[in-house]
């Protein structure tokens, strides 16, 4: 059962001609991606057309994929590095549209009103503090792998949740006695 296997030994597979193993990948992963890609870009179109092409490039890298340990920090790495090429194309506008990530249909009022000021917060964080807490927060991953997609030190990567964190809180405590 593919299930059982690591991430790594699925791409392995994949490597090898078994599509049921990318599938499981895919299956595993897709989301998170997706969900980094739309935080980071803040525009559907442009998540969707990063997601795509990102499984694409592992698609084409599969023959050349050597397992080191975190298929899913190499996969966010991919994504991240052809978002920020959409990104460097001249005449795109980044609107900071975020609304798309959440599911109004399920969340009540107060949930949405609460996850909308959470949004609007996390806006405002530096890039790199912004990048780091979605990464972990709501893609799921480690300080290694994040380390590994932004290209700097575990420390680093420490420090930027340390104070993203730090400055959430600081935000809301401010609006609570305002």
């Amino acid at each position: 059962m593919l299930i059982e296997y690591s991430d790594d030994e699925l791409m392995l597979r994949y490597r090898d001609g078994e599509l049921s193993a990318f599938q499981e990948l895919y299956r595993r992963h897709s989301r998170g991606l997706y969900r980094f890609l739309a935080w980071r870009s803040g525009r559907t179109e442009w998540a969707d057309e990063v997601a795509q092409e990102t499984w694409l490039a592992v698609h084409h890298a599969r023959e050349r994929y050597a397992a080191q340990g975190s298929f899913r920090g190499y996969l966010f790495q991919i994504g991240r590095n052809r978002l920020a090429d959409l990104q460097r194309q001249p005449d795109i506008d980044d609107c900071g549209d975020l609304s798309h990530v959440q599911d109004s249909a399920e969340a009540s009022a107060l949930e949405r009103q609460q996850n909308l000021a959470l949004h609007a917060a996390i806006r405002l964080l530096p890039t790199e503090q912004k990048e780091a807490l979605v990464l972990q927060h709501f893609s799921g991953l480690s300080i290694d792998e994040i380390a590994l997609v932004v290209a700097a030190p575990s420390e680093t990567v420490k420090s930027r949740l340390r104070y993203a964190m730090r400055k959430l809180r600081e935000q809301f405590k401010q609006e609570e006695t305002a």
